[in-house]
């Protein structure tokens, strides 16, 4: 079946949106438009509007936002095909005729379904038989409510290998083995595969069943606590998340879908009032599953166990979903504690720990690097250095190029504090100085602390000119001269350093200075004992006598992030060179966005140029104008 635009447009303009709206939910009219409550969310000032000129609907509460196909589809949970024909019918238009072999295949499905159907009916009226009663007692025992085995559809397998097709005796065998509830030898006969287990209908998005799950009800030696149907025709587990066509509708009004382990951890939600939770059935989530998560909500959360297994399950979609990021696209994750899961967590502290840890997820960066940071011991260089290279090797995984530098600046910064934290201060011998209760080296603050021989001889040279970089010794200068903000801008040196060589020694000087620097003094240089004098240079404020210190701030920091980017910019453009051969499109592509980061760079600094040329236009005109206190010139007072 090829639906083409044209043929949508043309079914847009025979049906009237508000008149399909108005059939399910209250809008009254409101000038040309119509106005109502929004159906996906709740609220109790009107925000959702419809618009049959334009055809479309909004709501500026919750952002939802379609026309009369996507509201059959998503208020009325109908599949795309369903409500074309339920919309085409109504308009009075043939739907175009479908691909011989694909309504085959939807025959096909169409009959299974009618299987699986009636099975979930034999499973749930088996369950309140005799043969069910142990079940029922079992699922009593764990605390599972009348209403809750009736929302989600409990049933029992009896214990019999020819049980099921007895009891679908007009279904042929092969559909039953088609749907995944009978199993065939290699020898040509079938037995049930569903035996003496606690049964539950798993459901496609539109709430028609299309396999199950079963479970045991005491575990045995070589018998799999948890069996769920085979993929067929019907149902693909790649594809499928437990409880969809009601969380789906759920989340609309939540704003948020969680994602747990297993279906029982669904249902123990959906019991304790959180209604929006799905599960992945048996595997860890995949790509498909993830899209389908991000089509309901732009940050899913994962609640995970807190065991071993429950962390590893974390790690494994976080590293599914690392290559799929995008902008307004990620997952947050909650960890339970050790040795809980949903239903313990419920059961021990009531449905409201859950809540507040569901309230208060941990990001998807700050996961990956807490995970990567706490699993193996670092007591030693290399270790650390093990820890940086699995974080780039997850950092290296993500596709979008703005998310990629982004998370690869963070993590970087993370591990910079982590692996080189700042170092205590040292007292006049050069001893470090311990502190007092109010902290491990505070209270040390009234020893006199001076700058190694060493950094003060790399600082004078790289301020007089010994650095190539003009910028790079006005910049060394402006932070001894401002010692208070080389802390401030620690981390955009550190980068500058990794990538500039020649820097590397004024940038570790000036680290230094700033960790000898008193708490209680003054910021100016020139309160400081043993620190080089830095030079007065009226082409820069932050250099020039008298300029008010937030002044010299602002311009500071313009010229280190000047400084920092650019280097930064051609390491990366240097690499993206390099994989040209291993990826000659990516890298095209990068190169061309790198090109442009370095030219607005450029741009930036040729502007910083001409505002340093201004103001000592500016600062030499003002050298010529007569003095303030007398009203005469330099050249009247020579005379004098």
């Amino acid at each position: 079946m090829t639906i083409t635009p044209q043929w949508k447009d043309e079914l847009r303009a025979r049906v009237t949106l508000s008149t399909v709206i108005l059939r399910t939910d209250k809008i009254t009219k409101a000038g040309r438009e119509w106005k109502g409550c929004c159906p996906f969310h709740d609220e109790k000032t009107p925000s959702f509007y419809v618009n049959d000129q334009k055809q479309f609907y909004h709501c500026f509460g919750c952002g939802a936002h379609g026309d009369v196909i996507s509201w059959m589809t998503e208020q009325r949970g109908m599949s795309f095909i369903d409500a074309v024909k339920e919309l085409a019918a109504e308009a009075g238009m043939e739907v175009p005729a479908p691909d011989p072999v694909a309504a085959k295949k939807a025959e096909k499905r169409a009959s299974l379904i009618d299987v699986t159907t009636d099975a979930q009916d034999w499973f749930a009226d088996t369950l309140k038989t005799a043969d069910g009663r142990a079940a029922l007692e079992y699922l009593k025992r764990r605390g599972m409510k009348g209403e809750t085995l009736r929302e989600f559809g409990f049933g029992y397998a009896p214990d019999s290998k020819q049980a099921l097709n007895r009891a679908l005796a007009r279904y042929d065998d092969e559909m039953l083995v088609d749907t995944g509830m009978r199993i065939r030898t290699d020898d040509g006969t079938t037995y049930d595969r569903f035996r003496g287990r606690v049964m539950l209908p798993i459901q496609d998005a539109r709430g028609r069943v299309i396999a199950f799950g079963g479970r045991i009800l005491a575990d045995r030696d070589g018998v799999a606590k948890y069996l769920n149907s085979p993929d067929t025709p019907l149902f693909d587990k790649g594809r499928t998340l437990y409880n969809h066509h009601r969380a789906a509708p759920a989340s609309r009004q939540t704003g948020r879908i969680v994602v747990v382990e297993g279906y029982m951890d669904v249902i123990a939600l959906a019991q304790a009032g959180i209604p929006d939770a799905v599960a992945p059935l048996g595997t860890a989530l995949t790509e498909m599953q993830l899209e389908m998560l991000w089509r309901m909500v732009e940050v899913p959360v994962l609640c995970f166990d807190g065991d071993k297994a429950g962390q590893r399950a974390a790690m494994r979609a976080i590293g599914r979903a690392l290559p799929m990021l995008a902008p307004m696209r990620s997952l947050s994750i909650v960890r339970l504690p050790a040795g809980l899961d949903p239903d313990d967590l419920i059961n021990q502290q009531g449905v409201g720990a859950l809540e507040k840890l569901l309230a208060q997820p941990k990001s998807l960066l700050d996961t990956l690097w807490e995970t990567e940071r706490d699993a193996l011991p670092l007591e030693s260089p290399e270790a650390k250095a093990g820890l940086k290279a699995r974080l780039m090797e997850h950092v290296d995984t993500i596709q979008d190029r703005d998310i990629q530098s982004l998370y690869r600046r963070e993590l970087l910064d993370r591990f910079s504090a982590f692996a080189y934290p700042p170092r205590p201060p040292r007292n006049q011998s050069g001893s470090f100085t311990r502190g007092t209760k109010s902290g491990p080296w505070r209270g040390a603050t009234a020893v006199p602390r001076t700058l190694s021989s060493g950094a003060q001889a790399i600082l004078q040279n790289a301020m007089s000119g010994g650095q190539r970089s003009d910028l790079l010794t006005a910049v060394v200068a402006g932070l001894v001269r401002h010692p208070g903000e080389i802390s401030r801008h620690s981390e955009a040196l550190i980068r500058l350093a990794k990538h500039d060589q020649n820097a590397a020694p004024a940038i570790e000087s000036l680290i230094e200075l700033s960790e000898t620097l008193d708490s209680r003094g003054a910021n100016a240089i020139s309160d400081a004992q043993g620190y080089p004098a830095p030079p007065v240079d009226n082409r820069y404020t932050f250099l020039r006598e008298g300029t008010p210190p937030g002044e010299a701030r602002e311009e500071l920091a313009e010229a280190v992030s000047l400084l920092a980017h650019k280097p930064a910019l051609e390491a990366a453009m240097a690499a993206t060179i390099a994989r040209f051969d291993d990826d000659p499109e990516g890298s095209f592509a990068e190169q061309a966005r790198l090109r442009q980061q370095l030219m607005t760079v450029d741009e930036r600094l040729k502007a910083f140029g001409r505002k340093r040329a201004a103001t000592q236009a500016d600062w030499d005109q003002k050298s010529d104008l007569p003095d303030s206190h007398s009203g005469e010139t330099a050249e009247h007072r020579e005379m004098d």
